[in-house]
């Protein structure tokens, strides 16, 4: 390792000062939080989590989840057909 005093001479020498470097590391910094940033909130909209929340109908019997009534009942009466059809799916045309 070369002795600070030294250092600064050689950086002087070659055409490169410390506080330039300082100024550019600090950009740098600022580039890749933004960078970051961006991504996350790329990243926080994944399809994953949305379907997820689009399941709102449970079936009573196996606990399976769907997106709609209508589907609902569909699986209801395929999958289900000696049970009794629930309360809210009577409306429903399938």
């Amino acid at each position: 390792m070369i002795p600070s005093s030294k250092q600064h001479v050689l950086l002087l020498h070659t055409g490169f000062s410390i506080m330039a470097r300082g100024h550019q590391k600090i950009q740098s910094q600022q580039k890749n939080a933004k960078k970051q940033a961006e991504m996350k909130k790329a990243k926080g909209h994944d399809q994953k989590t949305a379907a997820k929340a689009a399941l709102v109908f449970t079936c009573s019997v196996c606990k399976s989840q769907m997106p709609d009534p209508k589907t609902f009942k569909q699986h209801f009466e395929s999958k289900h057909p000696k049970s009794p059809l629930p309360p809210e799916l009577e409306g429903v045309e399938a």
